[in-house]
């Protein structure tokens, strides 16, 4: 099985990757966009993308994919701690710059201005990057904000662990794939859900409220929903929804069968993302 995922490698979305598959042929993307096309094309099976974080929101590239690749579905969603450490090349205890993503700097301001304030940043395209660079000149006094696997993959040693500011710090990733089969996984989900993208017909007084109505009268719960503009003129959007399904065994959600066929029968457009589980696993 192949799997690609948002890199380089020790990113979080590989380590999240690897909770999910073990140990299979890992593929490392540099975009999101990448990912998703390694799937279109078949070099891969599937691949692992981060759709939201609970500090910094909704990843909208993702949405965006989601709803212009055709053929696309979420087979699994896993939501994982995101912990910062701070770490050298061994021998280095003190340092002059700090690298790392500028995610991972916002998150961890606090403890920088506490301890280091003096100590200037520098912005990189992935926390694993930044450690990458740190491995790469020992010679350099330069620190690095990443994960504990990007210290163990690249050699270096953590001064300070769970740096963030903010103690619930989570990142939603997904599953997608071509196809509507995941492999079986060591896990017991939290719960089950349902992801499709609706388009409304045409701008107008009460349109979102016609919508969610579809759900309301079914005692339907929305877990989550968004708007990203459809980029084809001001006011035009669709919605990326959420739907909990609270079912055992083979899915038969009459329920949420319906309410697609409403939505489709009050002019919208309704793209099925699929149905799948919701995994909490520590970092």
């Amino acid at each position: 099985m192949k799997v690609s995922y948002l890199g380089p490698e020790a990113s979080f979305t590989q380590l999240a990757a690897r909770k999910i598959f073990g140990e299979t042929d890992f593929i490392s993307k540099t975009t999101i966009l990448d990912c998703f096309l390694s799937v279109e094309s078949e070099e891969a099976d599937h691949a692992v993308v981060p759709l939201e974080n609970s500090i910094e929101g909704t990843v909208s590239m993702t949405l965006d994919l989601l709803h212009s690749f055709g053929n696309m579905y979420i087979l699994s969603e896993l939501i994982m701690p995101i912990s910062h450490h701070l770490m050298v090349y061994p021998g280095n205890a003190e340092f002059d710059r700090i690298f790392s993503h500028p995610q991972a700097l916002a998150q961890t301001f606090h403890f920088r201005f506490e301890n280091y304030k003096e100590i200037p940043t520098q912005d990189f395209s992935s926390t694993a990057a930044s450690a990458k660079k740190v491995s790469e000149n020992p010679d350099k006094r330069w620190a690095a904000i990443a994960n504990s696997y990007a210290a163990e993959l690249y050699g270096l040693k953590i001064l300070h662990e769970n740096i963030q500011d903010v103690a619930y710090n989570y990142t939603r990733f997904i599953v997608i794939s071509g196809k509507e089969l995941l492999p079986a996984l060591p896990y017991a989900p939290v719960r089950k859900k349902a992801s499709i993208i609706v388009v409304l017909p045409e701008d107008h007084a009460g349109g979102l409220h016609q919508v969610l109505s579809v759900f309301a009268w079914r005692k339907l719960n929305l877990s989550k929903i968004e708007s990203r503009t459809l980029k084809t003129g001001l006011g035009n959007y669709f919605f990326f929804i959420n739907v909990d399904i609270d079912v055992d065994g083979e899915w038969q959600d009459i329920l949420f069968r319906n309410s697609l066929e409403e939505l489709e029968a009050i002019g919208a457009s309704v793209k099925f993302l699929g149905h799948y589980g919701e995994f909490l696993i520590g970092s």
